[in-house]
C-alpha cells in the first residue's frame, strides 16, 4: 500500500482499497460521487449520527458531489475516527503515517449504495396535510334522548371511520383520556379541552344548549387533532378511547397508561435525541416560535371576522323570515274593506298576493340559514381546529421552559452548591462520614443531570418533530379559502335567483293590478 501526506492525495498515491470504494460508488459517466451516497457510506458505520455529519461537512464542496480527492479524505476521516479520533481535516495535515482502512466491508458490497434511497433521519416528519387528514375523521354527537341537553351529565357518541365503530363517552371520559395523554406525551402538542361547564358570565350571552353545542364541537376537533397525529394516531391509548366500548374506559385507560409509562421511556430516539438535532436548534426553535405566534395571532382575527360574517347571516334569514311572517299577517287579515267615496279599494285582492308573496321570504330565509351553516361548519369549524392545533403549540413551548427546562437549571444550581460544599469539605476537614455522604450526594445529582440533559434534548426533538408538524397543517389555508369562496359563491346565487323570482312575482301582481 502506498503512502501520501494531505497535500499530496492523488490517485498514484492512496491505498488500493480507497480506489476499489471510489469505483464501487461513482458513476460510469462521472467520477465524481454525490454526496448521498457518501452519506449511505456514513450510515454503515458505528459511528454516531454527529460524527458522520462533521465528516459530511469536513468534505462538503457545496455542490452535491465529492471529487474523488474529497471522497478520500473523507475515507480517511472515517478510519481515524473509528480509532476514536474526533474527525479534523488538522488530523490530515503533515500525516506521514499510512493511512488506516476504515471499516465499511469488501468495495464490492458498497455498490448497493448508487441506488438506494436516502434514509431519512428520524427527526423529519415526511407526511403531507392530505396524509394526516386521511388518517382518520372523528364524528362526536350528542345523545339528548338518553340524558337531555339541561341535565348535568351529557353523553356522546364517538365514531372512528378508521376503526369503523361507535362507543359512548361521558365528558369525564374525555378528560381522564387528555390527562393521561398529557402525561404520556409531554413533549408533543396535546390540543386542550373545552371547559366542562360554563365559566362565569358566559350563559349571559349564549343559552346552555349552545354553550352545549360549542363544547360539542371542540371535543370532535380535540379528537380529530389527536386521531391525525403521526405519533398519537399509533398509541394504544387513543385506540382504546376510540374502540373500547366495556363500561369502565377509564379504567382501561389508565391501566393502558400505566403499561407503556412515558414516551421517553419507550421512544427509542430518546438517548440519542442530541445526535440528531441540528447544532442551531435553539434558533430555529426561537424563529419557528415567534412565527407561529404571528400566524396564531393572524388566524384569530380571521377566525372572529368569519364569526360575524355567519352570525349576520343567521340574523339576515331571522329578519327575513320575520318580514315574510309579517306578510303573511298582513294578508291573513279579514277585516271588512270600507268602500271609499272616491274609488274602489283594491286592498281585497292586494292581500291575497301579499300573502302569497310570504312564502317566497321563507324560502329566502331558509336560504340565508343555509349559508349561515355553510360558513359556520366549512370556514370557521376550520379555523377554529388550526386554531386549537396553534395554541397547542403554543402551550408546549411553554411546558418545554417551565418543565424540563427549568427543573434542568435547579438541578445545576444544586449540584453548584454541593461542589461548593465539598471544597469547603476538603479545605476544613470534617468528619469523614459526612464527607462520604456528601460525595454519594454528588454522584447522585450527577446522574440525575444527566438524565435531565437527555430528557431536554429529547424535548426539543420533539419541538422541532412539532413544529414541523404546524407547517404542514399550514395549508389547510387554501382549504378555508376555498370554502368560504364556495359559500360566498352558492349563497349569493341562490339568493339572487330567489330575489329575481320575488321580483318577478311583484311585477306580475302589479300589472295585474293596472
Amino acid at each position: 500500500m502506498a503512502y501520501f501526506s494531505y497535500g499530496l492525495l492523488n490517485v498514484g498515491s492512496v491505498p488500493s482499497y480507497y480506489r476499489e470504494v471510489h469505483q464501487a460508488i461513482c458513476s460510469r459517466t462521472d467520477e465524481r460521487v454525490p454526496l448521498s451516497v457518501f452519506q449511505r457510506v456514513l450510515s454503515r458505520t458505528s459511528l454516531s449520527i454527529t460524527v458522520q455529519n462533521q465528516i459530511a461537512e469536513h468534505v462538503n464542496s457545496g455542490d452535491g458531489f465529492l471529487s474523488k480527492v474529497s471522497l478520500y479524505k473523507g475515507l480517511a476521516l472515517i478510519a481515524l475516527a473509528q480509532q476514536g479520533k474526533p474527525p479534523s481535516p488538522k488530523l490530515l495535515e503533515n500525516f506521514i503515517q499510512e493511512f488506516p482502512k476504515p471499516q465499511l466491508g469488501e468495495p464490492r458490497e458498497l455498490q448497493s449504495l448508487k441506488m438506494q434511497t436516502v434514509q431519512e433521519s428520524p427527526l423529519n416528519l415526511s407526511l403531507a396535510l392530505g396524509e394526516l387528514l386521511k388518517k382518520d375523521t372523528i364524528k362526536v354527537e350528542l345523545i339528548p334522548e338518553k340524558k337531555g341537553l339541561f341535565l348535568k351529565h351529557v353523553e356522546y357518541q364517538v365514531t372512528s371511520e378508521r376503526f369503523t365503530v361507535s362507543v359512548y363517552r361521558r365528558y369525564t371520559d374525555f378528560d381522564v383520556f387528555h390527562e393521561l395523554l398529557l402525561q404520556r406525551y409531554a413533549y408533543r402538542v396535546v390540543p386542550a379541552l373545552p371547559p366542562k361547564r360554563a365559566l362565569k358570565g358566559v350563559l349571559t350571552s349564549m343559552s346552555e344548549r349552545e354553550f352545549i353545542e360549542g363544547r360539542r364541537r371542540a371535543l370532535g376537533r380535540f379528537l380529530n387533532l389527536v386521531a391525525r397525529h403521526p405519533v398519537f394516531s399509533e398509541d394504544e391509548l387513543v385506540k382504546t378511547f376510540l374502540t373500547f366500548s366495556g363500561s369502565d374506559v377509564q379504567t382501561k385507560l389508565r391501566d393502558a397508561c400505566k403499561k407503556l409509562g412515558d414516551e421517553f421511556m419507550t421512544c427509542k430516539y430518546a438517548t440519542q435525541a442530541k445526535d440528531y438535532l441540528p447544532a442551531d436548534i435553539q434558533s430555529q426553535f426561537s424563529s419557528s416560535r415567534e412565527l407561529i405566534k404571528n400566524i396564531h395571532n393572524s388566524f384569530q382575527k380571521l377566525r372572529d371576522r368569519a364569526e360575524r360574517m355567519a352570525e349576520r347571516s343567521k340574523e339576515n334569514a331571522t329578519d327575513l323570515l320575520m318580514f315574510g311572517k309579517e306578510l303573511s299577517s298582513l294578508g291573513s287579515d279579514e277585516s271588512p274593506v270600507p268602500i271609499l267615496a272616491s274609488c274602489k279599494s283594491p286592498w281585497a285582492a292586494l292581500r291575497r298576493s301579499v300573502k302569497g308573496l310570504s312564502v317566497e321570504f321563507s324560502l329566502l330565509s331558509e336560504k340565508a340559514a343555509q349559508q349561515g351553516r355553510r360558513e359556520e361548519d366549512d370556514v370557521v369549524e376550520k379555523l377554529n381546529l388550526f386554531l386549537d392545533l396553534l395554541q397547542s403549540y403554543r402551550d408546549l413551548c411553554e411546558r418545554h421552559e417551565k418543565g424540563v427546562l427549568h427543573e434542568h437549571q435547579r438541578a445545576l444550581q444544586k449540584y453548584g452548591v454541593m461542589k461548593r460544599q465539598i471544597l469547603s469539605a476538603t479545605v476544613q476537614p470534617k468528619e469523614q462520614v459526612s464527607v462520604e455522604q456528601l460525595e454519594s450526594r454528588i454522584v447522585q445529582q450527577e446522574n440525575a443531570i444527566q438524565a435531565m440533559e437527555l430528557r431536554n434534548y429529547f424535548s426539543l426533538f420533539c419541538l422541532h418533530q412539532e413544529s414541523q408538524l404546524i407547517f404542514t397543517y399550514l395549508p389547510i389555508t387554501s382549504h378555508i379559502l376555498g370554502a368560504f369562496v364556495n359559500s360566498q359563491v352558492q349563497g349569493h346565487k341562490e339568493v339572487s335567483l330567489s330575489f329575481i323570482y320575488l321580483g318577478v312575482k311583484a311585477i306580475h301582481f302589479n300589472v295585474c293590478q293596472s
